[in-house]
């Protein structure tokens, strides 16, 4: 697996655009992880996502950062913890609900793919009034929706 490197915090910050005086988008959410290898090769490797970067930090850290491939805006930063009360979140940073949204254009596929690849899904997809959804989790637990909203046209 090829590792991206040579960025840093103000890179990211390079490429944010102010639209109206108003900020453009969400950048990066941080996600808790046990290990930075483990989480690269479950998010890269099972869900498909791309890793954007794996740069080390002066302080024996690195910063991790990957999305599903094709986005280009909101990513998912990997962090490990830097304190024990950070430790004992890791799986449970939204108390036990869903707390993170990862939206397709075509869910049979990517639900098909996944279950191929391991992802382990709490349910059967359901078809609701706002489009078709799964919850799976992650390695460590959190919960996560696969998401395909219903079509506006």
């Amino acid at each position: 697996m090829t590792r991206v490197t040579g960025g840093d915090v103000a890179g990211w910050a390079r490429g944010i655009r102010r639209q109206n005086g108003r900020m453009a988008h969400l950048g990066l959410v941080a996600l808790l992880v046990r290990e930075y290898d483990e989480a690269i090769d479950f998010y890269v490797g099972d869900l498909g996502f791309e890793l954007v970067e794996d740069t080390a930090r002066p302080d024996g850290s690195r910063w991790v950062v990957v999305r599903p491939a094709g986005a280009r805006e909101t990513a998912v930063l990997l962090a490990r913890p830097s304190s024990a009360e950070q430790q004992a979140r890791i799986g449970d940073q939204t108390g036990g609900r869903v707390g993170l949204f990862l939206y397709t254009e075509d869910f049979a596929r990517d639900h098909a793919r996944m279950v191929v690849a391991g992802v382990r899904f709490l349910e059967e997809p359901r078809h609701e009034a706002y489009g078709s959804v799964a919850v799976f989790v992650d390695i460590y637990g959190n919960r996560w929706d696969l998401l395909q909203p219903r079509s506006t046209e």
